[in-house]
């Protein structure tokens, strides 16, 4: 895909959307951390049912510790892998109060020395709580890069990689946003919806039926 193409390609996703943002529902940069930590491999909907529970009785650090691992997962037991996500949580807060004076730290290499923060999970933070113009390739992101044309990579570090390359930078901040959303509601797994897609005209996708 040629420079020009990935021009308009963004241009119109910003002019639909100029000023997206995670359907994670947060107040801190914590309660962020603890909701990406917790939507792995669960949807966005999940979360934010068990975390408007969690948030306004333990919304800090020393709060969720204070529920303890058996505590936390009464809020959180509608989650996917619940149990395992509870003790990095609390692993995390630990480590966040111990190491960091309660607050989240706001480069990498901190934000994935805590338990159960890969460098997704980081990158979302950084982005969207601290405004770094950083990619975090999901799922989704990583199909509508591939699809498209947009970013071709075998792996979501390589897509990453290559994205941070070819995404002009006045879209950079926001493109992790409008690819997840076009993803999770356009460029859909199984069914791409073409037909009302506003970058179809220049999507590179071979079976796309428009």
């Amino acid at each position: 895909m040629n420079r020009e193409k990935r021009q308009a390609i963004f241009s119109t996703l910003r002019e639909a959307n100029p000023h997206p943002t995670t359907e994670l529902e947060y107040q801190t940069p914590f309660q962020l951390l603890i909701a990406v930590l917790l939507s792995a491999q669960a949807t966005d909907v999940g979360v934010n049912k068990a975390t408007r529970r969690l948030f306004p009785v333990a919304g800090t650090p020393q709060a969720i510790l204070a529920l303890g691992e058996e505590g936390l997962c009464e809020y959180i037991k509608t989650i996917g892998l619940y149990r395992s996500k509870a003790r990095h949580t609390i692993e995390t807060c630990r480590m966040l109060l111990d190491k960091h004076g309660g607050e989240v730290p706001t480069n990498r290499a901190d934000l994935e020395a805590l338990p159960g923060v890969g460098r997704k999970t980081a990158n979302v933070v950084l982005n969207t709580a601290f405004g770094h113009p950083t990619i975090a390739v999901d799922t989704h992101i990583f199909r509508v890069a591939n699809r498209t044309r947009l970013a071709v990579g075998k792996d979501v570090r390589e897509v990453e990689e290559r994205l941070m390359k070819v995404v002009p930078e006045e879209f950079r901040q926001d493109a992790h946003h409008w690819l997840i959303l076009h993803g999770r509601y356009i460029c859909k797994a199984r069914k791409p919806d073409c037909e009302r897609c506003p970058i179809a005209h220049w999507c590179e996708y071979p079976a796309k039926p428009i």
